[in-house]
Order: structure tokens, then C-alpha cells, then sequence
């Protein structure tokens, strides 16, 4: 064996020995680089859905969670709140939420899953107050025609008691209905259904 048939070994050896050490570091490099680029523990615990009991929701009764930093409520109609919501279609910007981009089961009069439990993001489509939960019938400060439903008291944005929004105010359109579902009779998780599972 000739000196240059060793070198050219050595060096084939050597340049497969740098390409291979060069691209582990290389690896070491981006691990921590596309690592960083992932969410961290707590934002993936913000987006994650959650559960609600609601086997002890009576009627007229909401109750608050939070989901995505954001109120979330959930109302237990009485039969009441019910039989009013066909009566008020003609005073709606929106009676059936054809405006905004809203799962298909929020798309009629109910805007629910099953008709006495109403679900809701709390945030008013105005300017991003947080209505208030008016189920009184004619109080004095609404007038005699309030019916029960949303109030946000920021701009004077009401809705109905499925978060339809009336005619001719500030907000543009109805409370978001966010995805949900039943776990059971007494338990939905908030933030995954069938369309979005």
C-alpha cells in the first residue's frame, strides 16, 4: 500500500468522522432552538378544555367557569325563559346566528345542545365588557319590555336569554357559543365537540 492510498483513507475516515460529529452538534443546537418554539405548560393548560358539573344547576341559576382566560356561563333556563324566545325574533339582529361564525347546534332559537342549558362566552361583541346576568322580568331600570337576558352595562348592549343580540345596538353581533359537549347528564366540557374533535 502506497502513502497515498493510506492518506486518502485517513482522509475519507476523517471527513466522515467531522461530517458525523458536526451533525450531532448540529442536533444538540436545534433541540433547545425548537424546543422554545413550543407552548409552555401553563399556555397549553389555558387552551385545554374543561369540565363543568352542572347537576346541581337549578333553574333561572348560571353558573361561571373559565375557559381560555375567558368567563364562560352556563345557565339552566326555566321553562319561562323558554316560551319567550320564539316571541322576540322580531326585535333580534339575529334570531338564528347566521351572522357570526357559531357551531351548528347554536344556529336556532335555543342556541344549545339541549334547550334548558344555555352555554356562553361572557364577553359582550362590542368592546369586550362582560354583560351582566339579568333573568328579571321588567325591572324597573330595563323597562317593561325586558324579558330576562344579558346586560352590558359598558355600552348598553342587551341580549336575549340566549345571548341573541336586539336590533339597533352597540354590539354587532350574538355572544359566542363556544364548543361543548355532555359528558353526562350532569357534566360538559367546554372547548371540544364532534366538529371540533
Amino acid at each position: 500500500m502506497s502513502g497515498e492510498e493510506t492518506n486518502s483513507g485517513r482522509r475519507r475516515f476523517l471527513t466522515a468522522a467531522t461530517t458525523t460529529i458536526g451533525a450531532i452538534g448540529t442536533g444538540f443546537l436545534l433541540v433547545p432552538f425548537v424546543s422554545s418554539m413550543q407552548p409552555s405548560a401553563k399556555a397549553r393548560a389555558a387552551a385545554a378544555p374543561v369540565r363543568a358539573d352542572i347537576s346541581k344547576l337549578e333553574p333561572g341559576q348560571m353558573i361561571r367557569v373559565k375557559w381560555r382566560g375567558k368567563p364562560v356561563w352556563v345557565v339552566k333556563r326555566t321553562q319561562e325563559n323558554l316560551d319567550m324566545l320564539s316571541k322576540r325574533d322580531s326585535d333580534l339582529a339575529d334570531p338564528n346566528s347566521e351572522i357570526s361564525d357559531q357551531p351548528s347546534y347554536a344556529k336556532n332559537e335555543d342556541r344549545s345542545r339541549k334547550p334548558e342549558i344555555l352555554v356562553l362566552v361572557g364577553i359582550c361583541t362590542h368592546l369586550g365588557c362582560s354583560p351582566t346576568y339579568r333573568p328579571d322580568v321588567a325591572p324597573a331600570d330595563l323597562g317593561a319590555d325586558w324579558q330576562g337576558g344579558f346586560f352590558c352595562p359598558c355600552h348598553g348592549s342587551r341580549f336575549d336569554i340566549s345571548g341573541r343580540v336586539f336590533k339597533g345596538m352597540p354590539a354587532p353581533t350574538n355572544l359566542p357559543v363556544p364548543p361543548y359537549r355532555y359528558l353526562s347528564e350532569g357534566e360538559i366540557v367546554i372547548g371540544e365537540d364532534e366538529e371540533t374533535a
